[in-house]
């Protein structure tokens, strides 16, 4: 039980200034404030910082974002887009907040089903 909660309190750090191409899976948090190329399955929260730039699809819990992703999310509770935020993809959510002057181009779908986990992405 011990580890299963230190698992989940673990946020993981990708910082401004490093590239990463490849795919990110993970059972507890992700902070990026680089640059991914490549894919995220995440199981806890994603947070994508000012510099952070993701060109690939996002699988998560919660995802909050004031950086640019160029791809699909698929969060089970909540997507939040901050003032900042620049999306150019499909959303797939419960539930989406959205500030003034984020920028979202894309299609959202917020059907989850009663476990928490939104149908699939349009097209996948």
């Amino acid at each position: 039980m011990a580890k299963e909660m230190e698992t989940a309190n673990t946020i993981n750090l990708v910082a401004n200034g490093t590239h990463v191409t490849g795919d990110i899976k993970s059972d507890s948090g992700i902070r990026i404030d680089g640059q991914l190329k490549g894919t995220m399955n995440i199981k806890g929260k994603v947070v994508i910082g000012n510099t952070g730039l993701i060109n690939g699809d996002i699988t998560c819990k919660q995802i909050e974002v004031s950086g640019q992703v160029n791809g699909n999310i698929h969060a089970g509770e909540l997507v939040s887009l901050k003032s900042s935020a620049k999306i150019n993809g499909e959303i797939a959510t419960r539930k989406l907040a959205i500030e003034p002057g984020a920028v979202f181009t894309g299609t959202c779908r917020m059907d989850g089903g009663q476990d928490g986990n939104p149908k699939a992405v349009p097209g996948k």
